[in-house]
């Protein structure tokens, strides 16, 4: 456990929080309340005493809404494909030590929200990275060297698209060529697709996922969130699609972690994945003019350079002349009152950027930019 690395986010907020001159754009969460319908919802079931234990995997007609939701946006599936969960990073947890031994050897895509790569080794898993890299068009995947890193013995691949922090967005293409590559290798693909609805790509309502692709049996196994899609962050829900076999296997992890989620919790999930749909939209228009807006913005300043991100919501900057970025951004929270996360604590290939959640209003941006460039100024 000490070996981990303490979340260098987590370092930065504790240092600026409560400060009411500090503007935050360092942790992933939107400037919007939950709507008022999802918590309507979850105070009805409160008042009406839903406040008792559930069944591990969920309570029915959540899994029943989810089995739906995911048929609409991916493949068939039924309600013995899903187990809720307490919060989305319950579901990361759950699932890699439903996958991991000691010793098993992961993949993973970085830069990378530091969770995701930390949780395999408190399993005492071995981590290997394979790096987006940047341009001007933004961050691409090298899928050669990906497969090349893909060796037969290899456990699990971890990818998370849409990307926490770059919002690179694996293509359907390579989502084939990586599933085909993992069937012919027995390796298990782990897809933290929390952020699958938050995609400007194209016209799809959901980003490309391995769930469009991959038969119900197959070695895929995708986390979901509550959180993103319909702002429901302190609300701590979220789900895992697994093969059928692994119901029974899931609820015993579910049981010794949490014994299940909180039954009003679910009852807002219901009415938020069958009625959320408008605020879905609302919330991917809002958040594409923000990133639009943000991106032109930055790259607008001599020494930063920012790519346009496919999906997700951050803004991952590259600023010239630093080199330690956790430095620059909690000299950022003294002198300019700004909140950044440092692009260290997603890992080291993630030092001398930073990121920048654009999950805010048009006026709160324009106040951030003010306030970075009077950070550089002082610098």
């Amino acid at each position: 456990m000490r070996s981990l690395v303490a979340s260098k986010i987590r370092e930065l907020v504790n240092e600026g929080l409560g400060n009411p001159d500090v503007l935050p754009f360092w942790v992933g969460e939107p400037d919007e309340p939950t709507p008022e319908f999802i918590r309507n919802a979850g105070a009805r079931a409160i008042a009406g005493c839903d406040t008792f234990y559930t069944h591990n995997l969920g309570i029915p007609p959540l899994r029943e809404e989810l089995a739906r939701y995911i048929t609409r946006l991916h493949r068939p599936t039924v309600p013995d494909n899903i187990a809720v969960t307490s919060a989305g990073v319950n579901a990361l947890m759950l699932v890699s030590q439903l996958l991991l031994d000691p010793g098993d050897r992961v993949v993973e895509v970085t830069p990378l929200w530091p969770n995701l790569v930390e949780i395999p080794k408190i399993l005492s898993a071995r981590v290997q990275c394979v790096t987006l890299k940047f341009s001007a068009q933004g961050w691409k995947l090298d899928l050669d060297e990906l497969l090349d890193a893909l060796t037969p013995g290899t456990r699990a691949l971890y990818v998370n698209s849409p990307n926490n922090p770059t919002g690179w967005t694996l293509s359907s293409a390579e989502a084939k060529a990586i599933l085909d590559h993992c069937r012919r290798h027995g390796i298990w693909i782990f897809s933290d697709d929390a952020y699958e609805r938050l995609y400007y790509g194209d016209d799809r309502a959901v980003a490309p996922s391995f769930l469009d692709i991959a038969d119900a049996s197959d070695r895929v196994i995708s986390t979901n969130t509550f959180s993103k899609s319909w702002l429901m962050t302190g609300w701590r829900l979220g789900w895992i699609v697994a093969p059928e076999t692994l119901a029974g296997d899931l609820g015993k992890l579910i049981e010794y972690n949490t014994s299940c989620a909180p039954g009003f919790v679910q009852q807002a999930g219901i009415v938020a994945v069958r009625d959320g749909e408008p605020v879905v939209a609302h919330t991917v228009a809002r958040f594409r003019a923000a990133r639009d807006f943000l991106v032109r913005e930055l790259n607008a300043i001599p020494g930063i350079r920012a790519g346009l991100p496919a999906g997700a919501m951050y803004a991952f900057l590259r600023v010239e002349g630093v080199t330690d970025s956790l430095a620059f951004c909690k000299r950022l929270v003294r002198q300019a009152g700004l909140g950044l996360a440092p692009g260290s604590a997603f890992g080291p290939e993630g030092e001398g950027y930073v990121r920048w959640c654009f999950a805010s209003s048009q006026d709160r941006l324009a106040e951030g930019i003010r306030r970075l460039r009077a950070g550089l100024a002082g610098r």
